[in-house]
């Protein structure tokens, strides 16, 4: 094979302090991993830029068969192939999607499958899948990484795969990877699907931290710079700087204080909750913490997104500790309330839960014991309701308000932290009825005035996805809009 050894075949160098949990699609439900699938691996469907619906990707045509919403089918291409060598069947379709079941993770993707009831494998080239109650945004769900296609010879149907290989059909094809280190991507020349190019030679480097990123960026060991710069760093940012690219992507992302309700957990009563969300200045908060460069949140779904409301605004119109006095004095609650406050590792998060705590110190009604830990640590404590509360960073899965509210507040919650609402739940599946979003509207803001007042969790901020590279990159407006998919072919050498 001939090559060049020009700068074109030189690997672009991607920087990101978003760590990937697992390589196995069956464990992770995160940004940095889903980042990552995105490239090595193919759904059936997938999203090109700036489209708000999916579309074809190893499917050839997918489509629900009637207005019940309740079957949905897909034919796959034809020549599929896994980087393995071997033939993409509807088989390995089902597999994938039943191991995810089969697993059922507790970091793991399940939460967007809470609608399917079974797949079915017609032949080699047909998969149908049964779902249990209507979903108009099953297409969205199994556009996502929950959808990445495995091969069913190489993959365990009980257990998470182990080991640093992958056997995908995506764009690229992971030639080395070092876990927190580094992944180097390689144009998969087997890939058939919706794009037309698979893209240049990527390497991602994987930061420690937002700081370490940053110094990177600044020395130029990396072409691009993605996900977690310090936010006070994004804000010095020079537009007159000629020499880098500056891409704000609609801010989807939004940060919020979750809650554990569960038995034995300080925030079991909904009292104490409420008590924080009378309190906590979000002014103050996005000032001290993220340099302005994020908004104030009142909503679970953010501006933007059709459904978004000011439900927490309503309920807590301005910091009030006398408010949050009362409502510990008429629930019978003793004070200080002691509780336990975790985040992950990173200077933005520290900032953020070391302003939270003085907030709510200096009212001398709580008492918060705050710690960091490193991203896995933190998401298996937050999963056996080790923290009362944790501060999570949602970045949406797709443009829809759905993404916002069923995988937070509904059933199989990704948080597992406890909450239940049967009414929510009703709201949800009534929301997913609908193909036509805007008229549920009603719904969505109905679903988040009882979030509001049950507070298993806290909207504080709505963030930006901004990209920083050299001026010898281009593409990277078209590497995400705030969700999971990170689409590294779109980048190139000018």
């Amino acid at each position: 094979m001939l090559s060049s050894s020009g700068d074109d075949d030189k690997p672009i160098m991607v920087g990101t302090a978003d760590p990937v949990k697992t390589l196995d699609p069956a464990g992770a439900y995160d940004a940095g991993s889903w980042g990552l699938y995105s490239n090595i691996f193919q759904s059936l469907l997938t999203f090109t830029p700036a489209a708000p619906k999916p579309v074809p990707d190893a499917a050839k045509k997918c489509g629900f068969t009637s207005d019940e919403l309740l079957t949905y089918v897909c034919e796959l291409r034809s020549g599929l192939r896994f980087t393995s060598g071997r033939d993409i069947t509807a088989q390995d379709v089902k597999f994938s999607f039943d191991r995810i079941v089969a697993i059922h993770d507790p970091g793991g993707p399940m939460p967007l499958l809470n609608s399917l009831k079974s797949v079915e494998a017609k032949g080699a080239n047909k998969v149908v899948f049964h779902l249990s109650s209507a979903d108009a945004t099953f297409p969205y769900k199994i556009a996502t990484g929950a959808g990445s296609i495995v091969d069913r010879e190489k993959y365990s149907a009980s257990k998470l795969r182990t080991g640093d290989d992958v056997v995908g059909s995506g764009p690229y094809v992971l030639k080395k990877y070092e876990h927190e280190k580094i992944a180097e991507l390689r144009s998969n020349s087997r890939y058939k699907g919706a794009l037309k190019d698979t893209g240049k030679p990527v390497t991602v480097r994987y930061f420690k931290d937002a700081e370490k990123l940053r110094d990177a960026w600044k020395k130029r060991n990396v072409d691009v710079a993605a996900r977690q710069l310090p936010s006070a760093y994004l804000k010095s940012l020079s537009p007159s700087d000629s020499s880098v690219r500056v891409m704000n992507n609609p801010g989807a992302t939004t940060g919020n204080l979750a809650f554990n309700v569960r038995t034995g957990s300080a925030m079991k009563n909904p009292a104490a909750r409420r008590a924080i969300a009378a309190v906590v200045d979000r002014g103050e908060l996005i000032s001290i913490a993220h340099s302005r460069t994020v908004d104030s949140l009142y909503s679970l779904i953010p501006k933007g997104v059709t459904g978004h409301s000011t439900a927490f605004y309503d309920a807590y119109p301005k910091p009030s500790p006398d408010r949050a006095r009362r409502i510990l004095r008429d629930a019978g609650i003793t004070t200080p309330v002691n509780f336990t406050m975790a985040y992950p590792s990173g200077s933005a998060a520290k900032a953020e839960g070391a302003e939270l705590k003085a907030q709510l110190e200096e009212t001398g009604l709580f008492k918060v014991t705050f710690n960091q830990y490193d991203w896995n640590t933190f998401q298996n404590g937050f999963n056996k309701g080790a923290y009362d509360a944790y501060g999570i960073i949602w970045y949406p899965d797709f443009l829809d308000a759905d993404t916002f509210i069923s995988p937070l507040v509904g059933a199989e919650s990704t948080l597992h932290n406890g909450y239940s609402n049967a009414k929510v739940d009703g709201l949800i599946r009534d929301t997913q009825k609908s193909p036509q979003r805007e008229r549920v509207v009603g719904d969505f803001r109905e679903i988040q005035r009882i979030v509001a007042h049950d507070v298993p969790l806290l909207p504080l901020w709505q963030g930006k996805d901004t990209v920083v590279s050299k001026d010898s990159i281009s593409g990277t407006q078209f590497l995400s809009e705030g969700t999971g998919m990170w689409r590294l072919w779109e980048l190139d050498r000018i």
